[in-house]
């Protein structure tokens, strides 16, 4: 395979997870009697642009498809993140009712919302039926469509170009990387502005989060990277911010190039920090793969001693992230029998691979489990807050990466 970015070849291995199936293809009961598709999960590291991206990947349609089961308003920590972005993107850019907004993966509108009601002209763009519908039902404009530098070229024909495009947790998600930048480049005002959140490379690396590899990431990003690519697209960063969420994001400030907008020193320092850590060294991602497979030792030691010593066991949150440790590590029903999850649209269903069932967290009350496992780790203390009853009744909470931790 070449690289998306440069197509060079892809010859060095960041990390293998052997075969998996669609982290976010969750199965029905009748499901589990028909043969289940797994597809290789490797990711490779490029030398020459060090793009950071799967080896082997499925088409998007394949991925997000029309039950789509995230739904973005399902965290409490994640709305509180929007509402706190849309206050200050607003005021940072004076919106009015006389700007344009678009949103690029906008899921169920949790972000978007708040433009709307504000009366900010705006629009959604969102692939997936299930999450799309529940956008418009809110009132909001949306699109069903993959954003590409067609239909950003489009939009200037059918909406009018945007003063502030978003795309939160979107970039890693693409297939062609590039064509993308283009189509934002395409559908942004000469004076506007583009933000972007994506997980940042270099957390996940220091974290060992290898559990955030999953086949709807196609690429795992550094500001380097991404630098190099919004500037081969006319696009220029002037601004990043660190965030919390996702483990640790990076959230990107960009406009045309020809803007000759003033860079801050935000963005020259970090690049920086990422070259001290050794981002363009290979030894550094050559070190991965050991690391995760201590993790994966340890947790499934771990899980065999409760059963061995008679525990009760659960797991929380159907994450995409929990299956990639699952089906890296083996795990099924026999050592973790159920796993809640507060979404009604994973409820009653399987994990894929694993064919864990998927229960609503009313069952914990019930059942009173000695340990609980929290899949989606960068939620924990959301988490343990929901269910601190539980805490009072002696259950113990548990997340996994990057050490076995147990609260």
């Amino acid at each position: 395979m070449n690289c998306r970015n440069c197509k060079k070849p892809l010859t060095h291995s960041f990390v293998d997870l052997g075969l998996a199936p669609h982290s976010n293809a969750y199965l029905t009961h009748g499901d589990l009697r028909k043969p289940e598709r797994y597809y290789p999960l490797k990711v490779c590291v490029c030398e020459h642009c060090w793009l950071v991206q799967t080896s082997e990947y499925s088409r998007s349609e394949d991925l997000f498809t029309a039950d789509y089961a995230y739904f973005s308003s399902t965290s409490k920590t994640w709305v509180e993140h929007t509402a706190e972005y849309y206050r200050h993107v607003k005021h940072l850019m004076n919106l009015d009712s006389d700007s344009f907004v678009v949103e690029i993966g906008c899921n169920d509108g949790c972000l978007l919302k708040h433009f709307f009601q504000d009366n900010i002209p705006c629009l959604g763009i969102e692939p997936t039926l299930s999450t799309a519908r529940a956008a418009e039902g809110l009132g909001l404009s949306v699109l069903q469509e993959f954003f590409s530098e067609k239909l950003g070229s489009t939009l200037e024909h059918t909406h009018g170009l945007a003063d502030l495009i978003i795309a939160n947790n979107v970039f890693a998600h693409v297939p062609d990387i590039t064509d993308f930048t283009r189509g934002l480049k395409a559908a942004l005002k000469p004076s506007g502005m583009v933000t972007l959140e994506f997980p940042h490379l270099m957390r996940l690396i220091s974290e060992k989060q290898f559990d955030t590899v999953y086949h709807e990431h196609f690429s795992y990003l550094s500001l380097n990277v991404v630098n190099n690519i919004f500037s081969d697209s006319g696009l220029r960063i002037w601004n990043v911010e660190e965030l919390f969420t996702h483990g640790g994001s990076l959230r990107i400030y960009a406009s045309h190039i020809e803007n000759n907008d003033s860079v801050l020193g935000s963005v020259s320092n970090l690049i920086n920090k990422e070259h001290a850590f050794g981002l363009q060294d290979l030894n550094t991602y050559f070190k991965f793969q050991h690391d995760v497979e201590q993790i994966k030792d340890r947790f499934v030691g771990f899980l065999t001693s409760l059963k061995n010593d008679g525990k009760s066991v659960a797991a929380y949150g159907a994450a995409a992230k929990g299956n990639t440790l699952l089906n890296y590590a083996g795990i099924t029903a026999d050592l973790l029998p159920y796993v809640c999850d507060a979404s009604s649209s994973k409820q009653g269903k399987y994990l894929p691979g694993s064919h864990i069932p998927i229960l609503n967290p009313s069952v914990l009350s019930e059942r009173l489990p000695d340990y609980i496992i929290i899949l989606p780790w960068n939620i924990a203390a959301e988490i343990r807050e929901q269910n601190q009853e539980l805490s009072l009744s002696g259950t113990k909470f548990v997340t996994v990466l990057p050490e076995l931790l147990i609260s």
